[in-house]
């Protein structure tokens, strides 16, 4: 298993674990010198906060507790691609690299919508651009995201 197996395996397990918390199924795993740092998982549902995404709200939660707002020795694991909101606080905070699992497009097929954005439209605009790296786990994403959104809405 390599370092962004291990580190993606963290963040869908994250996510697994909102759902048994009430959230949407959203991990997000911070890494620096190949140790973690930081985890979260989607909150929206039980903090009532329809940003407090795994990404945001990691981001907004660390950068607190640490008052480091600077982030670029860091790579973040989504176990799916992050929204645009997600993607802009990693830019505000200079994130180095970001890897996630599922895309925007595999989560918008099960949502049967049309794809909204991706992070390379975000990023592409941006001041900053992350190193990106995708697909990492997808499949073991998409198998968490599938069995929420079964019988869930998104939203």
């Amino acid at each position: 298993m390599t370092a962004d197996e291990r580190f993606m395996k963290k963040a869908i397990e994250l996510a697994a674990l909102a759902v048994e918390h009430g959230n949407e199924p959203f991990g997000a795993v911070l890494v620096k010198n190949g140790e973690i740092v930081y985890t979260n998982e989607n909150q929206i549902y039980t903090a009532t906060d329809p940003t407090f995404h795994a990404e945001a709200g990691l981001i907004r939660r660390f950068c607190k507790e640490t008052g480091i707002m600077d982030l670029s020795e860091y790579t973040m694991y989504s176990s799916c691609e992050p929204c645009f909101m997600c993607c802009g606080a990693m830019v505000w905070v200079k994130l180095g690299r970001l890897v996630y699992g599922a895309s925007d497009e595999d989560l918008c097929k099960i949502l049967g919508e049309k794809g909204n954005l991706c992070t390379d439209l975000i990023f592409e605009r941006s001041p900053w651009k992350p190193q990106v790296t995708s697909g990492v786990m997808r499949k073991e994403s998409l198998e968490v995201l599938e069995e929420y959104f079964k019988s869930h809405r998104k939203g």
